[in-house]
């Protein structure tokens, strides 16, 4: 057999591994999308979502709930939006290129594969306990926001980084300061990025349990009237319902998991339309 054709063989074994693979990978997520769907979304009624739990919590519904997960992601995203665009812009437009700014990429990279747990001990040993925030929402906020940090920041640097070098140069010759070039031109052609891995950070955000386990929710909570008070969020209402409930209630725990993912996959979709209606926008 000649180079060539072993060469193109092994291409064809190649492709059809990997096509084998990505249809693996979509079947399993349908049929947990659809098994989840099955089982959560016959639980899902206006009652469920609009009214508080009963009962130990095995009747009613999970609006508190809800709206607890509602206030630790806008926490979040006040908290770590704001700190990780920056962040990226300085590192992407600004920052030289030394050991100190590979040092600086490094960390934030490792901090992106800590364990979520280590979050919630570094949450509880610094707001919690340290700056005497105790378990609440603005606690929790603040440990989702250390955990989400990572990802916008390295979401930033690389779409900042995808902006061809001539709007830049083009602006500057034009007589726009650097600033004005970031703010008025790199920045929007980097918007649709930015937003999309942000909202994606945030998503995971909103489903991680151990960060939140220490640092805002309790079993039972009443609507938090203050930054300073409890909450109940999904993630960990679902993880107490499913293994530390006096009475099982398996519509609650389904019911429960269906909205949690449900929330978050329609905010991804909704991202990912916008992100692709605003690049079409963009020529260059």
């Amino acid at each position: 057999m000649s180079r060539v054709r072993r060469a193109r063989l092994a291409e064809a074994v190649a492709k059809a591994v990997m096509g084998a693979a990505t249809l693996v990978v979509i079947g399993i997520a349908l049929f947990l999308l659809g098994y989840l769907t099955y089982r959560g979304a016959p639980s899902v009624s206006w009652e469920f979502l609009s009214q508080a739990p009963r009962k130990a919590m095995t009747e009613g519904g999970i609006f508190p709930v809800i709206m607890g997960t509602v206030y630790l992601v806008m926490g979040t995203a006040a908290f770590a939006l704001p700190i990780g665009i920056m962040a990226g812009v300085y590192l992407s437009e600004f920052a030289p290129r030394n050991l100190m700014t590979r040092t600086i990429r490094l960390a934030i990279a490792n901090m992106a594969g800590v364990p979520s747990i280590v979050y919630g001990l570094f949450g509880f040993a610094l707001f919690v306990m340290s700056l005497d925030l105790g378990v609440s929402v603005v606690a929790g906020a603040l440990t989702l926001a250390c955990l989400t940090l990572p990802v916008v920041i390295t979401v930033t640097e690389e779409s900042l980084r995808r902006i061809p070098l001539e709007l830049r140069q083009a602006s500057l010759a034009l007589g726009a300061s650097r600033m004005r070039t970031i703010q008025k031109v790199v920045l929007p052609a980097a918007a649709p990025g930015i937003v999309t891995g942000s909202i994606l950070g945030l998503s995971r955000a909103a489903g991680e349990t151990a960060p939140v386990l220490f640092t805002a929710v309790a079993f039972f909570a009443p609507m938090p009237s203050t930054p300073l008070d409890q909450t109940m969020a999904l993630p960990y209402h679902l993880y107490i319902m499913a293994t530390q409930a006096v009475r099982p209630a398996p519509h609650i725990v389904w019911g429960t998991a269906f909205v949690l993912v449900a929330g978050v996959s329609l905010i991804n979709v909704i991202a990912a339309g916008w992100r692709s209606a605003q690049r079409r926008k963009i020529k260059w």
